[in-house]
């Protein structure tokens, strides 16, 4: 699993669904976050490079969650 913003996200999930696990993040501002690092909504979090998860994570520490 990864893990972000002391998280762990399912790996299988679609990452605009595996966000939504954060508290404090909604499906719209997971399309935000995935739209603002122009990584594609439908691809799975195992098949994330750490460059786009490293990505995702400055653009989640932006955002104000739990």
């Amino acid at each position: 699993m990864a893990r972000i913003a002391g998280v762990d996200i399912p790996n299988d999930k679609r990452v605009v669904i595996a966000l939504t696990y954060i508290y404090g993040i909604g499906k719209s501002t997971s399309e935000k976050v995935l739209e603002e690092t122009k990584i594609d909504e439908n691809i799975r979090v195992k098949d994330l490079s750490e460059e786009q998860m490293n990505a995702i994570r400055k653009a989640i520490d932006k955002i104000k969650v739990e």
